[in-house]
């Protein structure tokens, strides 16, 4: 089952040149029995392997290999908590997303390059605050291995290509 997303950080549409400036991205929704719809509200823990995780392609047409895990909630709709991983020398034309990200690495060299800033380099155990609205970007991942992180977010997946950059389609 595919949904419309405007994707985020490490995204869909998110293949240097491949999204349009402003199109929404589709993206699969993960399996319905792997998701726990909210793993925060419950009295008993909720423990999920790393073998139990269910990895999905978000767009397999504009961003091959980007892949996502949701733990909880519902990535197309609103909050939620998910795995994400992007593979090895993967890179995104310059884009912003709605919604701020609280993002923790877990493999790979995540690098980030803010528009008109120094590019950042974030290996496993790093964490990042990304802000929602007009904070542009490009995000990467080293040539090394891929790029695994934690992603929670209190609002739904986006990303939208910004209009004047030059890899904007």
């Amino acid at each position: 089952m595919k949904a419309t997303l405007i994707i985020a950080m490490v995204s869909a549409s998110v293949a240097a040149g491949c999204a349009k400036p402003d199109d929404k991205a589709e993206i699969a929704r993960a399996p319905e029995a792997t998701v726990h719809p909210d793993i925060t509200a419950g009295t008993q823990p909720i423990f999920v392997s790393s073998t139990e995780l269910a990895w999905f392609d978000l767009d397999p047409q504009n961003a091959p290999g980007v892949q996502m895990a949701t733990l909880w909630g519902d990535p197309v709709a609103g909050a939620f908590g998910a795995f994400m991983r992007l593979p090895a020398g993967f890179d995104s034309p310059l884009h912003r997303h709605t919604h701020p990200m609280k993002v923790v690495f877990v493999s790979g060299t995540y690098i980030q390059e803010p528009d008109g800033e120094p590019v950042v380099h974030l290996g496993p155990g790093s964490f990042m605050m990304q802000p929602g609205g007009d904070y542009r970007h490009r995000t990467s991942c080293g040539t090394g291995s891929d790029c695994v992180f934690f992603v929670e977010s209190d609002g739904a997946f986006d990303m939208f290509v910004v209009k004047d950059s030059p890899d904007a389609g």
